[in-house]
């Protein structure tokens, strides 16, 4: 065979330029389906499970069997090992506070057992697979993750409470199902050979490889962020590196403990005191999200029709099962004796679609158990493939109307953060009370702070705009920032750090000038109110009498005010910047600068 073509496990042969076409076609599928679901704000499992099936029925080209050979087992499992790894950086335990803790951990353990034991317990008789195949499949089945979850409540918009339970439930349960699905896979496959004590002794063993391998991971991390105090890029690198090479030197130790080693190693990390993460977000989210969008078009294209064929109808009944009455269990169960309101409970009773773990663990694990002669183990994927498409499906199409039935929508009002403790501020943001919305101040200093709360207005947590502009944490529930304090570059350095995390743009206050301060002139953005009225001049003249008031419009703004924000009928805040001298509407609510009080007498 010449350098041009390569060898497949099936004895087929393919030339260089086939495997260009077909490596090149899975990144196009991939990305391309994303872009799909994002323009018809829908998850992108939806477009990419169908895709990736389709494309592996109508070409040999995307086969990824084909086209990496033995090698698309282990490159899966690495995949996934990343995957976990971000998972685990965002498990900061701290943040996991008050009444939601105990809801939480309740559907963590309980939707893990429940839904384990009766999915294990329904496939055997409704798939006619081995009693082992049907506890891998059902500790599969057992994760949800925040791939799917995430997208579907940011389209929903549930109450921020029900959102926050939720994604929490997801970010938990995805590497805790991974760490469950590999250890229930090497009692598995330790099942079929040995007696009970070996088996337990070989689970033990896997359990230790995994959870040693992170924890020795952890500690190179920790020893080379803390020692080499590394930059952004080169520091984001090396944890990817890290996460990588302790996942491959897990899974050549011990069959498939890197999952259990990277999400163990991201854990660890995310919970170490004194340490600063170097890292770039933006582009561990885009890798996450290449890489989820390249397994779920291979993982689909190695399912053929042929292997659905007399699983559709069972696969169905399992999934009605899980629908209807596991998760109602789990969430009631869950839920009891709390306050969490009869709405929010149905609704976390009805949402719990399977993803990209479900999905990587199934191809990872199915083709073992296939070659080590587990009966029905080749249904797994198929089944597994099945169950995300539908759950999927079912739950992306009904959440909104189910969410809307059971009144637990957000309102669909702006929620804005002001950031500042200025007197100014606080009378911007008891106008904009007035106006009907539910506004949030957050200030860094304690006389700021204790002057917020004394005008009865709502004050943030003093972590929440620190680990916001940190490490890209979201404002959950908030929909605009304005970043008002007297520090300009801060205010401009902000704005940079905060884009992208709450649905409209983040705005702050203009400096005096455009040469003024070090940092303020160039970071971009338009500042609030144009360039007659930049943060100082604003000051000036309140401090000179003037008053921030609120007006209904009726028939024009009155003269010698300026207009500061707009708030229309359905609740939207718009603010005025010398590119939207937004035009006032009959019934919108503008919040003005008024002139100075004449002096008395």
């Amino acid at each position: 065979m010449t350098d041009r073509q390569k060898l497949n496990r099936s004895g087929g042969v393919m030339t260089q330029n086939q495997i260009l076409a077909g490596l090149g076609l899975i990144v196009v599928l991939a990305v391309g389906s994303q872009l799909l679901a994002s323009r018809l704000r829908i998850p992108a499992l939806i477009v990419l499970l169908p895709v990736g099936f389709a494309a592996g029925a109508l070409t040999d080209d995307v086969n990824p069997n084909r086209l990496l050979g033995a090698a698309f087992s282990p490159m899966v499992s690495l995949a996934v090992a990343v995957i976990l790894y971000d998972a685990g950086l965002g498990l900061d335990l701290q943040r996991l506070q008050g009444h939601m803790r105990r809801v939480v951990i309740r559907l963590i353990w309980l939707s893990t057992l429940i839904t384990w034991a009766s999915a294990a317990a329904l496939a055997a008789p409704l798939l006619g697979i081995s009693n082992g195949s049907a506890v891998m499949l059902g500790a599969i089945l057992v994760v949800s993750g925040p791939t799917v979850v995430g997208p579907l409540l940011n389209f929903v918009r549930p109450s921020e409470r029900l959102q926050r339970i939720l994604v929490w439930e997801g970010s938990l349960i995805d590497p805790i199902g991974g760490i469950l699905g590999a250890l229930v896979f090497h009692g598995v496959v330790s099942s079929t050979h040995q007696g009970l004590g070996a088996q337990v002794a070989h689970f033990a063993a896997s359990a230790a490889v995994g959870l040693l391998g992170g924890a020795v991971g952890a500690a190179l991390l920790w020893m080379l962020l803390r020692r080499l105090r590394l930059e952004e890029v080169l520091g984001t690198t090396v944890q990817l590196a890290a996460a990588v090479g302790v996942a491959a030197a897990c899974d050549a130790i011990r069959d498939d403990t890197g999952l259990i080693a990277a999400v163990v190693m991201g854990m660890v990390v995310a919970n170490l005191p004194g340490l600063d993460l170097p890292v770039r977000r933006p582009f561990f989210e885009t890798l996450v999200s290449l890489i989820i969008g390249l397994l779920f078009i291979s993982i689909s294209a190695t399912v053929t029709p042929a292997s659905l064929k007399h699983l559709l109808l069972p696969t169905l009944g399992l999934v009605a099962a899980l629908v209807l009455a596991v998760r109602p269990l789990v969430a009631a169960l869950a839920t009891a004796r709390t306050d969490v309101p009869r709405g929010e409970r149905a609704f976390i009773g009805w949402m719990a679609p399977r993803g990209i773990v479900a999905a990587a663990t199934a191809s990872t694990f199915s083709a073992t158990l296939v070659g080590k002669g587990v009966g029905g183990a080749e249904k797994i994927l198929p089944v597994t493939f099945l169950v995300i498409v539908a759950t999927v499906t079912l739950y992306g199409l009904t959440a909104l109307p189910v969410a809307r039935r059971l009144e637990v929508l957000r309102p669909s009002r702006s929620r804005p953060l002001l950031v500042g403790g200025a007197q100014w501020v606080v009378d911007l943001g008891l106008a904009m009370r007035s106006a009907g919305l539910d506004v949030l101040l957050w200030a860094g200093e304690d006389r700021q702070r204790e002057q917020i709360s004394e005008a009865g207005l709502e004050l943030a947590p003093g972590e929440l705009f620190a680990a916001a502009t940190g490490e890209g944490a979201e404002l959950e529930g908030i929909t605009t920032v304005l970043l008002l304090t007297e520090e300009d570059d801060f205010n401009a350095l902000a704005a940079v750090n905060l884009r992208g995390i709450v649905e409209e743009p983040v705005q702050r206050l203009g400096p005096p000038t455009r040469s003024h301060g070090v940092v303020a002139p160039f970071t971009g953005g338009e500042p609030l109110f144009g360039p007659a009225l930049p943060g100082p001049e604003l000051a000036r003249r309140y401090e000179a009498g003037a008053q921030i008031v609120t007006y209904r419009v009726d028939g024009g703004v009155p003269a010698g005010h300026d207009v500061l924000f707009f708030v229309r009928p359905d609740g939207k805040l718009t603010a005025v910047t010398e590119s939207h001298p937004v035009t006032p509407e009959a019934g919108d609510v503008v919040i003005l600068l008024g002139p100075a009080a004449p002096p008395p007498g």
